[in-house]
């Protein structure tokens, strides 16, 4: 019995420009998106901007804003896959790394000093020991979503935060970048255009008619 040997991918798809290149933590939401999608080939810019927006209301009914949702395709290109696992990796390894222990207990530590506690004040010992646990628990996120959340805080509250409203702002914070990432790794581990041609659509030519439209 002859083994065939897996096909290899010929046509590398380049990325328009590194992630980590474009990306500025400082910008909005919308804009730091924006940048990282357009650092994509366009068929994948079409694949990861193929969403489904829709209202949602609270239970009042008033408008509490629209949410977004999003599939993977059943069937990708090997080459547009290996670009999507390239961007990925980058943004995964610059732009989501967790924060440094030591730049983040020094922060926290300030965060501390510039807001009083809601109760009595605590024993120094004992307030470094927050500061550790509170580094614990905020350490998966990235740098610039702790200085972004603390910053958040500072400027529009009086009292200390809690750790689960400080983990509330850094969720805010990264939301667009972990979704992005996580379109992006579906992408990445979706099936082979080459092993599923028979029975699946062709998503490049869905992409490039999804541009065209654009």
């Amino acid at each position: 019995m002859v083994m065939r040997k897996p096909h290899p991918i010929t046509n590398i798809v380049p990325l328009h420009a590194s992630p980590s290149a474009v990306y500025d933590p400082t910008l909005p939401p919308a804009q730091r998106h924006g940048a990282l999608v357009g650092a994509l080939p366009e068929t994948l810019q079409a694949i990861v901007g193929n969403g489904t927006s829709r209202a949602c209301f609270d239970d009042l009914g008033g408008f509490v804003g629209m949410r977004e949702t999003w599939s993977p395709p059943a069937v990708v290109d090997p080459a547009d896959a290996e670009a999507a696992a390239r961007a990925l990796a980058v943004i995964e390894r610059e732009i989501l790394a967790p924060v440094d222990p030591g730049w983040l207990l020094a922060r926290l530590l300030a965060l501390f000093a510039h807001c009083p506690p809601r109760s009595a004040p605590v024993d120094p010992a004992v307030e470094r020991m927050v500061a550790s646990d509170w580094a614990e628990d905020l350490g998966e996120y990235p740098q610039w979503a702790v200085d972004q959340a603390v910053r958040v805080w500072r400027r529009t509250k009086k009292w200390r935060p809690t750790i689960m409203e400080m983990r509330a702002l850094c969720d805010e914070a990264v939301t667009p970048e972990l979704t992005l990432a996580e379109r992006l790794r579906e992408i990445a581990a979706a099936k082979s255009a080459t092993a599923g041609r028979a029975g699946g659509p062709d998503i490049r030519s869905m992409a490039g008619r999804a541009i065209r439209r654009m």
